[in-house]
C-alpha cells in the first residue's frame, strides 16, 4: 500500500526526523492563509499523488509570492498529474501541500528496502540526491552506497556512522544522521514497510538534516496488524478494477495486452503470463483468484476482465489442488451465464477430477475451448486474440 508524502512526513516527525513546515490544502482558497501561517517568502506547492517523478510532471511548483502559490494550487487541484511513473491518464490531485521553502546546501538520497536475494533489509544512500536518482542508479551504480542489515538484529549507531562517513558528511552531522536513519529503520520494521525513500534528504544552510520528500510503501499482507497504517489508504489513487478485485479477495493488476488471464496461484499466474508472451501474445492482466475458488469469485473475475476494452480472449488456468476441478467447471459455467460473457474462453484444468471438469465444460453450449496442456492452451488464447 502506498501513502502520500504528507502522511510519510507525519510518520517521520513521530520518529524525530526533521521535515519542513507544511499545510495540506484541498481547496485553492485555503492557500493564502496557509502561506501566512507558514511565513517566509518562498513556498513550494506539491501535488499529493501516489507516483514518483512529480517534479518532472509539473507537480512541484516553487513560488516566490502568495499569488503564485494560489495560482499553483488552482492549476493542480482537481486535475490529473501525468509523470514518468503513471499511465497516460495520470493520477488525480485532490490535495496539495504548501511547504515552507528551505535553504538547501546539499541534496542526498536515503532509502530502505527488502533485498530478497540476501534476505536482508538494505540501506541505500547516495550523494547524488534529487530528481535524477534513477539515472544515477542506472548509469553510475557505483555512486549508490549499499549496506545490508540483519532483520533479526537492530540497526546500530556504528552502522549508521559508517553510512554517514561514506556519504562524506561532516562529523558534526553524524549524530543527527544516525538518529534519522534509526527512525527510518523503526518505521520500516514496526509497520512492515517494503520501501522507504527520502529524495532528497537535504543538508540546510543552517547545517541541519531534513527530509524534503518522503515515500513509503507498506506490505498489503501485513495491514491487518497495522490499523493505523491501513487508515491512511487513499482509494482515489487506486485503479478502480484493482480496488474492486481486492474487495473480493482477488489479486488483480491491469496490463495493456489482449489476452485476459484468470489463474489460481500467483506463481502459476506468472508462468501463464510468460507463456502468453513466449508465444507472441501479451497478457491483459495479472489475476490470481486464490486457492479457494468459488463461482461467485469467478464471476467477479470475469466481470473485471470483460470490462477491459483491450481483451480479445480469456485464458483460464486452474490447478485443482485445494478444490476439485469438476466443482470449478460448474462454477465457470455459472459465472459465464451470470456475467453474460461473450469473449472466447480457453480453459485448462489440471489436478483433482480434471477430466470430469473438462467433460462438463465440453458438454456446455458456451463458447469454451478446453485443453489439458498449458502450452497448447496459451497458443490458442494468443491466436484467438489476434
Amino acid at each position: 500500500m502506498h501513502i502520500h508524502e504528507h502522511q510519510a512526513k507525519g510518520l517521520f516527525k513521530k520518529h524525530n526526523i526533521k521535515v519542513p513546515d507544511f499545510i495540506v490544502v484541498s481547496n485553492s482558497n485555503e492557500t493564502e492563509s496557509a502561506c501566512e501561517k507558514l511565513g517566509g517568502s518562498i513556498w513550494v506547492v506539491k501535488a499529493q499523488v501516489h507516483a514518483g517523478g512529480r517534479g518532472k510532471g509539473g507537480g512541484v511548483i516553487v513560488c516566490s509570492n502568495v499569488q503564485d502559490a494560489v495560482d499553483a494550487s488552482k492549476k493542480l487541484i482537481g486535475t490529473n498529474l501525468i509523470t514518468p511513473q503513471t499511465d497516460a491518464n495520470g493520477q488525480p490531485i485532490n490535495e496539495v501541500i504548501i511547504e515552507a521553502g528551505q535553504d538547501i546546501s546539499k541534496e542526498l538520497y536515503l532509502g530502505l528496502l527488502v533485498d530478497r536475494a540476501s534476505e536482508k533489509i538494505t540501506i541505500l544512500a547516495s550523494t547524488e540526491g534529487g530528481m535524477d536518482i534513477e539515472k544515477v542508479a542506472s548509469e553510475t551504480p557505483d555512486k549508490i552506497i549499499k549496506q545490508k542489515i540483519d532483520p533479526l538484529g537492530k540497526l546500530s549507531i556504528d552502522e549508521c556512522t559508517d553510512v554517514a562517513k561514506k556519504l562524506g558528511l561532516d562529523l558534526s552531522l553524524h549524530d543527527e544522521f544516525a538518529s534519522a536513519l534509526i527512525g527510518l529503520y523503526a518505521i520500516f520494521t514496526e509497520h512492515d514497510a517494503n520501501l522507504i525513500e527520502i529524495n532528497p534528504l537535504i543538508i540546510t544552510g543552517q547545517n541541519e538534516i531534513m527530509a524534503l520528500d518522503g515515500k513509503i510503501d507498506f506490505d498489503d499482507n501485513a495491514l491487518y496488524r497495522n490499523e493505523s497504517i491501513a487508515s491512511l489508504r487513499d482509494i482515489a489513487q487506486e485503479d478502480e478494477k484493482e480496488r474492486s478485485a481486492s474487495k473480493h479477495q482477488l489479486n488483480y493488476i491491469s496490463l495493456d495486452g489482449s489476452v485476459g488471464c484468470m489463474v489460481n496461484g500467483a506463481g502459476l499466474a506468472m508462468a501463464t503470463m510468460d507463456l502468453i508472451e513466449y508465444h507472441g501474445g501479451s497478457p491483459a492482466n495479472f489475476l490470481d483468484v486464490g486457492g479457494g475458488t468459488t463461482a461467485d469469485r469467478v464471476a467477479i473475475a470475469f466481470e473485471i476482465i470483460q470490462s477491459e476494452e483491450n481483451v480479445k480472449s480469456i485464458l483460464v488456468n486452474i490447478f485443482g489442488g485445494i478444490v476439485r476441478c469438476d466443482l470449478i467447471a460448474n462454477g465457470i459455467l455459472q459465472a459465464i451465464e451470470k456475467v453474460g460473457l461473450t469473449l472466447p474462453i480457453i480453459v485448462r484444468l489440471e489436478g483433482t477430477n480434471a477430466q470430469e471438469g473438462l467433460q462438463i465444460l465440453n458438454k456446455s453450449n458456451f463458447n469454451i475451448i478446453t485443453e489439458a496442456d498449458l502450452t497448447k492452451a496459451a497458443k490458442q488464447a494468443v491466436e484467438m486474440a489476434k
